[in-house]
C-alpha cells in the first residue's frame, strides 16, 4: 500500500514539474512583434490589431502591435528587414512598400530580398469624389469638363506620394487631362476642403467618404476597384470608361528575408486562417477593406508586380518624399 501511495505520489510530483517547466517557457517566450509604419489610429494599425489576436490564437502565442511611423513607413521596414527571420518579428505594410521602391532614390534596404511576404490581409479601393456643385455626373462627364478646362479642376491630395495622390495620377494619365494637385498635411484637412468647396475633386478612402456621401455633401464620380461595389452599386468602376484603370491600396504581412520556408508557411496559414474568422473580416469590412488572404508565393509574386506598375506612375507624377 505504500509503495502504491509513494508511487502515486512521485507521478504527482512529475506532472508538477513538467507543468511548471512548460509555464516557465511560456511564460520566458517573447511575444510577435507586429511592427506598422504608422501612427496609432489609421487603417494600417487597425488592421494589425485586427489581426494579431486572432493570430496570437492560431500560433499558441502573445501577438503584440508596436507603432514605429516615420518616413513614409520606411522606418518600420528597415527594422523588420535587421530583424532575425525567426518569426517574432513581423511587418504590417501597406501600398507604399511597392510605391516607396521608386518614390525615394535609395532605401536602406531591398524591399522584395529583404523581406519574405506571407500573406495580403485586405484590399481598399478608393472612390473619386466631387463637391455637389460640380457639374458632373459619372467619369465620362469629368474628362469632357477637364479637356474643357485644362488646369481649372483640381485635386486635393492628403498625403504626396500616397496611393491616393497615385490613384489621381494614374487617373490623369489614363484620361489625358490635366488636373492640378493640391497637397495637403493629412486627409482630414483634404476632405474638409473639398466638402466646403475649396477645392472640387479628390480620391478618398471609402470609408473617410461613406458618410459624407450619404449626407449628400459629397458627389461619388467612380470607384477605383475593378467593379462596382456593393456598397455603392450605382457608382460605376472608373474601369468601365477608361478601360485597365484600377488603383487598390493593400494591406499585407511581411517577415524578414532568408526565411525558412517552412516557418513562411506555418505563419502564413496561422494568419489566413485568422482572416478569414468572423471577427477579423467584419473588422476589415468596417474599413471599407475586403479581407483577402493568399499564398506567400502567390503575395510575392504581387508585390513584384506592384513594383513594376507603381513605378510608372511615380515617374509621370514626379512625386518626391515629404
Amino acid at each position: 500500500m505504500k509503495q502504491r501511495f509513494f508511487k502515486l505520489l512521485l507521478s504527482a510530483v512529475s506532472m508538477l514539474m513538467m507543468l511548471s517547466h512548460a509555464q516557465s517557457q511560456t511564460a520566458n517566450t517573447p511575444p510577435i512583434r507586429i511592427l506598422v509604419g504608422a501612427p496609432a489610429g489609421g487603417t494600417t494599425d487597425t488592421m494589425a490589431r485586427a489581426l494579431a489576436q486572432a493570430l496570437g490564437q492560431q500560433l499558441g502565442r502573445t501577438v503584440v502591435v508596436e507603432n514605429k511611423p516615420g518616413a513614409g513607413g520606411n522606418l518600420a521596414a528597415d527594422m523588420v528587414a535587421k530583424a532575425p527571420a525567426d518569426g517574432n518579428t513581423l511587418l504590417m505594410s501597406f501600398t507604399s512598400h511597392a510605391i516607396n521602391a521608386s518614390l525615394y532614390s535609395s532605401l536602406p534596404f531591398d524591399p522584395i530580398k529583404d523581406f519574405t511576404p506571407l500573406t495580403m490581409v485586405s484590399t481598399s479601393p478608393s472612390i473619386l469624389v466631387a463637391h455637389p456643385s460640380l457639374p458632373v455626373k459619372n467619369v465620362a462627364d469629368l474628362v469632357k469638363l477637364a479637356k474643357e478646362k485644362p488646369g481649372q479642376l483640381n485635386f486635393a491630395i492628403g498625403a504626396l506620394g500616397s496611393s491616393l495622390h497615385l490613384a489621381g495620377d494614374s487617373f490623369k494619365m489614363k484620361a489625358g487631362v490635366f488636373i492640378v494637385n493640391i497637397p495637403y498635411r493629412g486627409t482630414a484637412p483634404a476632405v474638409q476642403d473639398v466638402l466646403a468647396g475649396q477645392v472640387e475633386l479628390m480620391f478618398a478612402a471609402v470609408g473617410n467618404a461613406q458618410a459624407h456621401i450619404k449626407a449628400g455633401k459629397l458627389k461619388a464620380i467612380g470607384v477605383t476597384s475593378p467593379k462596382r461595389l456593393a456598397a455603392f452599386p450605382d457608382v460605376q468602376a472608373i474601369g468601365e470608361t477608361l478601360p485597365g484603370y484600377e488603383s487598390s491600396a493593400w494591406f499585407g504581412l511581411f517577415a524578414p528575408g532568408r526565411m525558412n520556408p517552412e516557418l513562411a508557411k506555418r505563419l502564413s496559414d496561422a494568419a489566413r486562417v485568422a482572416i478569414q474568422s468572423p471577427e477579423v473580416k467584419r473588422r476589415i469590412e468596417m474599413e471599407g477593406a475586403i479581407p483577402a488572404g493568399n499564398s506567400p508565393q502567390e503575395f510575392t509574386k504581387f508585390v513584384e508586380s506592384e513594383i513594376v506598375r507603381w513605378r510608372t506612375v511615380v515617374q509621370y507624377s514626379g512625386a518626391k518624399p515629404e
